[in-house]
């Protein structure tokens, strides 16, 4: 048997028993009513790369608002020479990582889409994060930037640039405003998901890779590896600091919550070995999703899940839906 935290059977049914907050739809309604506010009148702008040195793509150096109408990089990749407008992939980065070179993202242009490549706020090099968030935090990473308070918390502005970041490609005139895809891994992953919930009918489908930011709690309490031991490490140096009011904050965050408010067909992938994002995790926010789902099991993955193998599951997905590349 795989070295899952629970047996498969018991996965497949897991409910983590954690409810959204009372105020949850409000809170985040308010949150992205503001920031398109702050980013009235600031239209996305496009600048050709060139020389871009690729016969088949086109990119464009891209800068759109995003939380407190603040400029968010990205890239955009465009099929040359296809006609659109064109099924659209908008990608979001794991944890630590940023847009990073066009020259990495060639996979869904070749395959006949345009697609938007967000960088991460304070992650990634070309988009910093001028607000940090009020309050004590652990400065070992993101986890706990601004932890204090819901309003304050980094997540709170990266999910908002992600949603923003589907405002803006659905205004190009290369892309079909009726054909937008959300994908991403790990911490990409979570933001996909989190998009897929807030953004509502502009989100045509959402490819969720073994996500992360799903029950927090759980994630805490067993994760071997990665971003979640951050929460272990400040709640143990800040012995004052309440758990209860830490996760409290978090729930506001939790992919279980946006998974039970989307509503578009989504792909979500697990990892049965993976000590970084554990597949309880994963399932918590899977079993909650409100659409039509489906998920792709790596028994003897870890945190790279099926790595190659499920782009080619995502592509065959995504054409069985018609939304399958133009050609």
């Amino acid at each position: 048997m795989a070295l899952t935290d629970l047996p498969l059977e018991e996965l497949g049914r897991y409910d983590s028993g954690v409810a959204a907050p009372a105020d949850f739809a409000e809170f985040w309604s308010g949150t992205l009513d503001e920031a398109r506010a702050a980013g009235a009148g600031r239209e996305a702008e496009y600048r050709p790369v060139s020389p871009v040195r690729l016969s088949s793509v086109d990119v464009f150096d891209v800068r759109f608002p995003g939380w407190g109408g603040q400029p968010v990089a990205a890239w955009l990749l465009l099929p040359r020479g296809v006609r659109g407008p064109l099924p659209t992939v908008v990608g979001f980065q794991g944890y630590s990582g940023g847009r990073g070179l066009y020259l990495e993202r060639l996979l869904w242009a070749s395959a006949g889409y345009a697609q938007l490549v967000v960088d991460s706020r304070g992650q990634g090099h070309d988009t910093p994060d001028p607000d940090p968030g009020a309050g004590a935090q652990w400065f070992g990473g993101f986890m706990t930037r601004g932890i204090a308070s819901r309003e304050s918390y980094y997540f709170r502005r990266l999910m908002t640039d992600c949603v923003r970041a589907v405002d803006a490609v659905r205004a190009h005139p290369a892309v079909d405003p009726e054909r937008v895809i959300v994908e991403g891994g790990s911490q990409g992953g979570g933001l996909a998901l989190a998009t897929a919930g807030l953004a509502g009918d502009a989100v045509a489908a959402a490819l969720v890779d073994v996500p992360f930011l799903c029950h927090y709690r759980r994630g805490s309490d067993i994760a071997g590896e990665g971003p979640y031991r951050e929460l272990v490490t400040y709640l143990g140096s800040h012995q004052r600091v309440a758990p209860a009011r830490v996760f409290d904050v978090l729930n506001y965050f939790d992919g279980q919550h946006f998974a039970a408010r989307a509503t578009a067909p989504a792909l979500f992938s697990v990892g049965l070995m993976d000590p970084v994002c554990p597949p309880s995790t994963v399932y918590a926010a899977y079993n909650r999703y409100a659409g039509e789902r489906d998920i792709t099991v790596w028994e003897f993955g870890d945190h790279g899940g099926g790595r190659a193998s499920q782009s080619l599951v995502r592509l065959d997905w995504l054409a069985e839906r018609g939304l399958g590349g133009a050609r």
